[in-house]
């Protein structure tokens, strides 16, 4: 923030910070490769916030399950079930985040882009929770006669 006479001092800004250019992801992909069409980068960030909103609907699924389903007649089913979808949303918010990585360096280096296994995970989690959920159900109407 120093100034001269005829120059009004320097603002400082978030730019200039460390915490700023990590939280932004600074340059990082910037010096690499060539600028793709603008319309093809906001695409893939589309998509990256698509799966973040998938991921958001399964965090308020699992807190939904925990805190608005009555219990099983199976101790613990409700935490367990709430629990799977919380672990399967970290999942795919950190694995979304990569595949909108990868797909930008593609983007930028003109080449294919790379396949994901995010929808696979999302499937077979949801299968797996859904299989759990089922068992649960079952469990309980059988007892509640």
């Amino acid at each position: 923030m120093s100034g001269t006479p005829d120059r009004p001092p320097e603002k400082s800004h978030p730019e200039t910070h460390g915490w700023w250019r990590w939280l932004t992801g600074g340059n990082s992909l910037e010096g690499v490769g060539e600028q793709p069409d603008y319309r093809f980068t906001l695409a893939n960030e589309r998509t990256f916030l698509a799966w973040i909103r998938t991921a958001l609907a399964l965090v308020a699924g699992g807190v939904a399950v925990v805190q608005l389903v009555p219990e099983f007649s199976v101790a613990g089913g409700r935490r367990v079930l709430g629990v799977a979808l919380i672990l399967l949303a970290i999942i795919v918010s950190g694995a979304s985040y990569r595949r909108w990585q990868r797909n930008e360096l593609a983007l930028r280096l003109n080449q294919p882009l790379p396949p994901s296994r995010l929808p696979w995970l999302v499937a077979i989690g949801l299968l797996v929770v859904a299989a759990l959920a089922l068992i649960l159900v079952l469990l309980s109407s059988g007892g509640a006669k």
